[in-house]
């Protein structure tokens, strides 16, 4: 095509079906390109890139989460893909690439953030080259700004409705369906910070024992009271906020490890992930 040859309706097409850009977009594409076809995906790629750099200092706290697990039930991931606004999260087309993403994690099963945004996507195209196309496209700051995942002998996924909100819990063996769902739903109910006692971070235990003290002060308890009290406030805090000490949700007289040992004796939990949007 010459730089005299007019852009057709049929070009403009055929570049929508492969860059997924709006009409107008790829009209212009097209005319910078002065019809060369793979430079004006060039062109729509790199719109994507400045759009993204232009936006890079914006919140994209709107999204999907998705838990998927393997056919076996040995394998699961949760995924975030963030968004600015809840009205592109409701997108056809975003929530497609989510729902892609996170079946591409799932089968090649990454080690980590970096290496799942340069798996392929779909021809030519990354993860990540997919991301700033649609970036280009929908004109937000967009981001796959988590990824976790699980392996053990059994593992449990839950999707809370909305697709704001998503967990996996691992088991040492497999469990009934019932019970691994209702403690993932523990999961993304009570949002405990560790597994059990011994899990939760040096740093954390250190912060929930200062904010005892300075309670207790604030509060005129004797001085050589003052750690006593902070150890029960800490007793209280590994009660509210460690998985297998919890109150199960569903039976308040029951911790969540007695809720497991009725159901199944030998079962234990391996390890849990959370994630949610905001």
């Amino acid at each position: 095509m010459t730089a005299t040859a007019a852009i057709t309706a049929s070009d403009v097409n055929r570049l929508r079906q492969v860059t997924g850009a709006g009409m107008m977009d790829c009209k212009k594409a097209l005319t910078e390109a002065v019809g060369d076809f793979d430079k004006a995906i060039e062109i729509l790629r790199k719109k994507g890139q400045k759009i993204a750099a232009s936006r890079a200092e914006r919140d994209a706290k709107e999204g999907i989460v998705l838990a998927k697990i393997s056919a076996d039930g040995k394998k699961g991931i949760l995924v975030s893909i963030n968004s600015e606004t809840d009205f592109v999260a409701r997108n056809e087309e975003f929530a497609s690439f989510a729902d892609a993403v996170a079946d591409i994690s799932l089968e090649k099963f990454p080690a980590s953030m970096v290496v799942l945004k340069a798996l392929p996507f779909d021809g030519s195209l990354s993860i990540n080259d997919k991301l700033t196309e649609l970036i280009g496209k929908i004109g937000e700051k967009l981001d796959i700004s988590r990824y976790e995942f699980i392996t053990t002998e059994k593992v449990v996924a839950y999707n809370h409705p909305g697709s704001k909100l998503a967990t996996l819990v691992g088991f040492t063996k497999n469990i009934s369906d019932e019970a691994g769902r209702n403690i993932a739903m523990q999961v993304a109910a009570m949002a405990p910070v560790a597994l059990d006692k011994n899990d939760v971070a040096k740093d954390m235990i250190e912060r929930e024992l200062e904010i005892g003290r300075e309670l207790a002060r604030k509060e005129g308890k004797p001085e050589n009271m003052i750690d006593k009290i902070a150890q029960g406030k800490l007793n209280k805090f590994y009660a509210e906020s460690t998985l297998l000490n919890q109150e199960y949700v569903r039976d308040a007289k029951k911790t969540v490890a007695q809720y497991l040992a009725d159901t199944d004796k030998e079962a234990k939990i391996t390890g849990f992930k959370r994630i949610a949007l905001g």
